[in-house]
Parts: structure tokens; C-alpha cells; sequence
């Protein structure tokens, strides 16, 4: 990343809210994967693990944000799809797939676009939190239910 980009990530983040600061994640790892399958579709071992490991640590700080103990149903599916997803990204690189890396993509996209209808939103009422949307993400069988800003500890 040059100077440039790194300035404009640095001043967004400071005026981000936390929504924004989530969402940023979520682009920097969709990035991380798409240059991932870019790069095994090139047979450039070293860029896809380079990429796959920042995406790795991006799900860590991710994870970390998730406070599991207070944060209700919505904290142990989003750790639970965090969980997936890290597996599912060691076995496309095992697998040497890229078609894996965009799918696991797919799936961060996905829950990113929620994120940013949540901010949107303004966050989610009371009435609303009971109310989730039916999808499955990366292999879980339960349906995740809407964020709210009291899900993450900080």
C-alpha cells in the first residue's frame, strides 16, 4: 500500500464510526481475498499467502471485537462464522482453490452489505432485534439474527 493510500485509510478510520470501522474491515478483507485468488489463479504461492495470512489476522482483530459472553446469539454465530471462515481459507489454500477464497469472499461481502444497512439504519430498535433475516453463512446451519451495537465489547 503506498503513503497515499495509508494517509486516506488513517484520516477515514479517525472520523469512522464504529459501523464505519467494521465495514472498513470487512473491505480490507474482502481485498485480501480477491488478490488471494488472484494471485493462486497466477500461481503466485507467495502473494496468496501473504494475502491469505493478512485475511487471517483481519479475522483475529475481527473475532477479538466480539464480546461472547454478553453479546447474546448474535456474538456466538458471528464467532462461529468467524471460526468457518478461517477454516475454510486453510483449506483452499491447502486445496490450492480459488474458486474457495472468492466464495469465502462472497460470504464477507454478504455480511458486510448487512453491516452497512445497519449503519444505514441507525443501528437496530429493541423491536427489531428478534426479527432476524433468513441466511446461512459459510456452512452454519442457524440463521444469524441482526447486529446491534450492543453485540461488541470494545
Amino acid at each position: 500500500m503506498n503513503s497515499t493510500a495509508l494517509a486516506y485509510r488513517k484520516t477515514a478510520a479517525e472520523g469512522a464510526s464504529g459501523f464505519g470501522m467494521l465495514i472498513a474491515l470487512y473491505d480490507t478483507l474482502a481485498g485480501d481475498l480477491r488478490r488471494a485468488a488472484d494471485a493462486e489463479r497466477n500461481n503466485n504461492i507467495e502473494k496468496r499467502c501473504l494475502e491469505v495470512n493478512h485475511a487471517l489476522l483481519v479475522i483475529a482483530h475481527l473475532q477479538d471485537w466480539v464480546d461472547g459472553e454478553s453479546g447474546g446469539e448474535l456474538a456466538q454465530k458471528l464467532i462461529g462464522f468467524y471460526s468457518s471462515l478461517r477454516q475454510k481459507l486453510i483449506e483452499a489454500q491447502a486445496r490450492r482453490s480459488a474458486e474457495m477464497l472468492e466464495q469465502q469472499m462472497a460470504l464477507v461481502l454478504d455480511i458486510r452489505e448487512t453491516w452497512q444497512e445497519m449503519e444505514l439504519r441507525g443501528g437496530v430498535s429493541s423491536e427489531d432485534r428478534g426479527g432476524a433475516e433468513a441466511s446461512s453463512y459459510a456452512g452454519s446451519e442457524s440463521t444469524p439474527t441482526q447486529p446491534t451495537v450492543s453485540s461488541w465489547a470494545a
